[in-house]
């Protein structure tokens, strides 16, 4: 008999102290998975610039949406989403989950829930960018059901670029 992980709930980010938390995650999720990708100065600048408490304050001012992902009451990581009725999507701006508890579905859990979301809002797709080199994260995503759509470069200052495949997911 194998014994299942207690569900996982997404806890929407409304306080100053559950923006640090997510800050937090953030500053060690990036450093532990994107360094070999991107490198350390990189990494520190995306923080700063997009995983920051000032940053996810101004992101939610903007009206994304943040959700600690907690199983058992402990913080496993967090998700960020912007819903874009005009074109009938929702993007999944970020999705995180802290490396002890990869492998345990959570990723999955969260999509079946922003799922949900995207049929209350009577939005048809989930929309999201990946690092072209961030493969284990693409398959991921492509056994949830995404496809890559295209492929897109965008410079986010101080030389630095994203070099990401844009995916979909119909729903």
């Amino acid at each position: 008999m194998q014994i299942s992980d207690p569900p996982l709930l997404l806890t929407p980010v409304q306080t100053a102290e559950q923006i640090q938390e997510v800050a937090e995650l953030a500053e060690t999720i990036w450093t532990e998975h994107y360094t070999s990708l991107i490198g350390s100065a990189q990494v520190s600048y995306m923080i700063e610039k997009f995983q920051s408490a000032p940053a996810i304050t101004e992101q939610i001012r903007q009206g994304y949406r943040y959700y600690l992902m907690k199983c058992d009451g402990i913080s496993v990581g967090y998700t960020a989403i912007l819903s874009q009725p005009m074109e009938k999507s929702l993007f999944l701006s970020k999705i995180y989950v802290e490396k002890s508890y990869r492998g345990r579905h959570f990723t999955s859990q969260t999509v079946a829930v922003l799922k949900e979301i995207c049929r209350k809002e009577g939005l048809t797709k989930i929309r999201l960018t990946v690092n072209k080199g961030n493969h284990t994260s693409i398959a991921v995503y492509e056994h949830l059901g995404f496809i890559k759509v295209r492929d897109v470069v965008t410079e986010i200052g101080e030389g630095y670029v994203m070099d990401d495949h844009i995916m979909e997911a119909t729903i």
